[in-house]
């Protein structure tokens, strides 16, 4: 299997156009593992025999390999164990990053005029992930609006709630939404990731 690094990051394309960031924990012979995404917490909710395709972004290409989920840790760190269905193969489909943390993000949606108070835990031009103290307003298939600080403004965006989890390491719930983009808020939120990557390799050079 043609593979990258042990610890680069993969993405997991798991339905709906949202594709969840994870990384390559180990090879075997003829499987390897990856680290479950943080939006699928404990063992539960993917099982095994779902097939779907993981993919990495080399510089300026998109290596795809459709999967079959074999196996799901039931300890943490969770891991899945995933079997190539086919060679993987280079596709030109436009992948989008994703980035950013901690930015403070206000909530609206149908439970009425009262903003509620968030957390961002990263952004890209398809989806926002942000972290929520208590997600009981919150149910797959909403409709709801965000307002998120990316550096230099704010920033509206409307979408659908696609995922609700609770955080695996502090209290709380993690929920994605989903929602597609035109510029010029595209080009903000890529300018907001690009600037945020810079930032993470600076200090990254720096603790070593």
């Amino acid at each position: 299997m043609e593979l990258p690094e042990i610890g680069a990051p993969m993405f997991l394309a798991l339905g709906d156009g949202v594709n969840f960031r994870s990384r390559l924990e180990s090879v075997e012979d003829d499987t390897f593992s990856v680290a479950a995404p943080l939006e699928t917490t404990g063992p539960t909710g993917f099982l095994p025999g779902y097939e779907f395709e993981a993919f990495w972004v080399p510089p300026r290409t998109r290596v795809v390999m459709p999967v079959l989920l074999k196996g799901v840790s039931d300890e943490a760190p969770f891991r899945w164990t995933l079997f190539p269905t086919a060679e993987p193969t280079i596709s030109n489909r436009r992948e989008y990053a994703r980035g950013g943390a901690g930015a403070p993000i206000r909530l609206f949606g149908e439970w009425g005029p009262q903003y509620l108070q968030g957390r961002m835990l990263d952004i890209s031009e398809g989806g926002l992930r942000f972290w929520v103290p208590d997600a009981k307003m919150f149910k797959e298939g909403d409709y709801m609006r965000a307002l998120v600080w990316l550096g230099n403004g704010e920033a509206e965006i409307k979408g659908k709630v696609y995922a609700v989890r609770p955080a695996a390491d502090e209290p709380g719930h993690h929920v994605v939404l989903i929602f597609k983009t035109v510029d010029p808020l595209a080009q903000m939120i890529r300018q907001y990731v690009i600037a945020w990557e810079i930032g993470e390799r600076r200090k990254a050079r720096q603790d070593h």
